[in-house]
């Protein structure tokens, strides 16, 4: 519903923020809300949780934030108030790390994530997000060029080397015409 919301924060408690956009202050449940200064001007990117009792609005920072936000409430089991402690205690980086890793340990150390939806967080997005230097990458667009080339017989490993080298903005048939061409080297 919403992308962004820009304006002055007025308010910070203990786990959310009150931003303040046009007259109106919205509630915004954020990972760090100490990292926020009240009378500053921020740009925090909502996510818009609508249920039949609730409507809530959470936060972030950075869109690197958002996304991986994103990927971790589409696990089967976790929520919107489990991702968020995750995302306020660990680094994107390491919590990335330890997902394609398959660190159960690491994962269990945050609250209310236990061995059996540590081993779901893994199995949902294992190999489903990526680091680069300028940040968190979104691999929905790769995704099915990824399945096209497993389904041919290619590991994983293998495709996860050559993604960099297609040609993002071609067709699905084109972006597998060039990947072939770059594995078969």
């Amino acid at each position: 519903m919403y992308t962004y919301f820009k304006g002055i924060v007025t308010d910070i408690e203990s786990n959310n923020i009150t931003i303040e956009v046009n007259n109106i202050g919205y509630r915004i449940y954020v990972p760090n809300p100490f990292s926020y200064e009240v009378n500053n001007e921020y740009k925090v990117y909502v996510y818009s949780k609508i249920a039949e009792d609730e409507y809530t609005l959470y936060g972030f920072k950075e869109k690197e934030q958002y996304a991986l936000f994103i990927k971790l409430i589409s696990v089967k089991g976790l929520g919107a108030k489990m991702a968020l402690p995750i995302l306020a205690t660990g680094s994107i980086s390491g919590i990335i790390d330890a997902i394609d890793r398959e660190n159960i340990l690491y994962l269990t150390k945050f609250p209310k994530i236990g061995e059996k939806l540590a081993r779901q967080i893994i199995l949902d997005l294992k190999g489903k997000i990526d680091i680069e230097t300028n940040g968190i990458v979104d691999n929905n667009e790769t995704d099915d060029l990824i399945e096209t080339l497993s389904a041919l017989g290619y590991k994983t490993s293998e495709i996860k080397k050559i993604i960099p080298q297609v040609n993002s903005s071609e067709t699905l048939e084109n972006q597998v015409k060039e990947a072939l061409k770059l594995l078969l080297k």
